[in-house]
């Protein structure tokens, strides 16, 4: 049976989300409503986090097992994504 996860927005991601055309803004919010799945990458050197690809868009994002939970942290380009970590 596939495990269900709560889904956790930070202001930060919110905010970008909101900033965005309305289909972006629909291809980011079901790639973030379909986590874990997808072509995930841990990202190194920042062991718990994770991030994911949407076009030209990166998602970083961590699980906590324990609780069910996932944090999206911060949304951005992906030159401009690392800088904000």
């Amino acid at each position: 049976m596939k495990k269900t996860y709560k889904i956790e927005v930070s202001k930060k991601a919110s905010k970008f989300i909101l900033s965005q055309p309305k289909n972006q803004k629909e291809r980011l919010l079901k790639a973030i409503y379909k986590l874990p799945e997808g072509e995930i990458s841990p990202l190194k050197g920042y062991e718990p986090m994770q991030r994911i690809r949407v076009g030209d868009y990166r998602i970083i994002f961590e699980i906590d097992e324990n609780q069910s939970l996932i944090r999206v942290l911060v949304i951005g380009n992906r030159g401009d994504i690392y800088k904000k970590i």
